[in-house]
């Protein structure tokens, strides 16, 4: 029996990634900050006669996710997979212009947000939650995997992790820094038979991005359009792309010679330099 704790598992990647390890046999651990962003997974996988619990905790909280655990635990025995899908942007800590503007500077600047009138708070928790948030289940369950004799790891990197996109000042510095502490923990863990990879999403279309990236007729926005222009296969992700990488990056017999790496699933946007 295998046993997989997903975090951000109301996301729309990580919930798909879950639903599919439950249809394969594996117990499921969902965690997510609020308890109703799991509960329709959690159904759908139990009346699938799956395994699954569900945490509602605060992923940069080292007791609550020790509290969480300690009941898989208690339940199912040690955890050999672990995903660190949680994460995500807030409103305030991005800027709404892609260069300075002098606006920004002003006493009262208005509708303009620039680098220089973020929010340091909303930045930080930004941060916190992107970096802190995987660092965090990782020490916690890769401890387990460590004495039980290995297990992988899948970290959530961005396209952000290769090149900052505009206006996601916080993000991208989270996410680059994904991508190095994957490379570290790889080479950290290797000894203990622990695979550390991460997956770089490209662009797919959840709640939020679709309404900054598609027009309610069904188009694109302006920063949708220069996505476009920028993937070569011409579409946004869909979850279940993600779920071959996956397979292959939790299968020992798949990749046993494979830690250390980021995969982008992008469609091709890295290799887009758009001339």
């Amino acid at each position: 029996m295998k046993v997989a704790v997903l975090t951000g598992a109301g996301g729309t990647l990580a919930s798909e990634m879950a639903r599919h390890l439950a249809g394969k046999g594996v117990h499921v651990a969902l965690m997510d900050l609020r308890k109703e962003n799991v509960t329709s997974v959690e159904q759908e996988i139990k009346s699938n006669d799956g395994q699954v619990m569900s945490f509602a905790l605060d992923v940069t909280s080292l007791n609550e996710v020790n509290t969480a655990r300690d009941e898989i635990v208690a339940k199912w025995g040690p955890v050999s997979i672990l995903i660190n899908a949680a994460g995500g942007n807030q409103m305030d800590a991005l800027t709404n212009i892609s260069e300075f503007d002098p606006d920004e500077l002003a006493e009262d600047p208005g509708e303009v947000r620039g680098f220089f009138n973020l929010d340091m708070d909303r930045y930080e928790d930004v941060v916190k939650v992107n970096s802190m948030g995987t660092v965090i289940p990782c020490q916690v369950f890769a401890r387990d995997m460590a004495k039980n004799g290995g297990g992988s790891i899948i970290n959530f990197a961005s396209m952000n992790s290769y090149r900052p996109l505009s206006r996601v000042a916080a993000y991208a510095m989270a996410k680059a820094g994904i991508s190095t502490f994957t490379q570290w923990l790889a080479n950290y863990l290797a000894p203990a038979n622990i695979r550390v990879n991460a997956i770089a999403p490209g662009f797919f279309l959840n709640e939020r991005s679709r309404k900054l990236l598609t027009t309610p007729e069904g188009g694109f926005t302006p920063r949708g359009e220069s996505i476009m222009r920028q993937t070569p296969l011409k579409r946004f992700g869909e979850a279940s792309d993600l779920i071959g990488t996956m397979n292959w990056l939790i299968d020992d017999q798949a990749s046993g010679f494979v830690t250390g790496i980021t995969i982008p699933v992008d469609g091709g946007f890295l290799s887009c330099s758009g001339v």
